[in-house]
């Protein structure tokens, strides 16, 4: 049971296996904005090096991978105070649903857990170039 801070949004979840078990499955790209504990070593330490070190062994089981993460210096419009932001890449909503099976997935949960205080995950095209101006 994950802590409510970091809960599924059960009728995105139902459009995500709506979409996986559908003929047109995709890749998607999952956006993580990422509050951490105080405690945890971010940037880089502690448990935070142990959390993103999992999540980067053992995306690449369900075809996934980490294509860049940054640190948030702080929020020019709205109050959303945020750690850092990841872009993990899926070749499919599948692939992403199949991440809870995933080898070193229970570990990784359990770290993440303990390491993050407040979570959101945008599901965004994975097909797509990124928009460039």
């Amino acid at each position: 049971m994950l802590p409510s801070h970091l809960s599924r949004n059960e009728a995105e979840l139902e459009i995500i296996k709506a979409i996986a078990a559908g003929g047109g499955d995709r890749p998607v790209l999952m956006l993580n904005l990422n509050r951490y504990k105080p405690d945890t070593g971010f940037p880089g330490g502690g448990l935070h090096h142990d959390y993103i070190a999992g999540l980067e062994a053992f995306l690449p089981a369900v075809g996934g991978a980490i294509l860049w993460r940054h640190p948030v210096f702080g929020q020019a419009v709205g109050e959303q105070p945020l750690d850092e932001i990841l872009a993990a890449w899926y070749p499919s909503h599948q692939a992403f649903l199949d991440l809870a099976g995933a080898p070193g997935a229970e570990k990784n949960y359990r770290l993440r857990t303990e390491c993050v205080a407040y979570a959101v995950i945008h599901r965004c095209p994975g097909d797509q170039a990124p928009f460039r101006p």
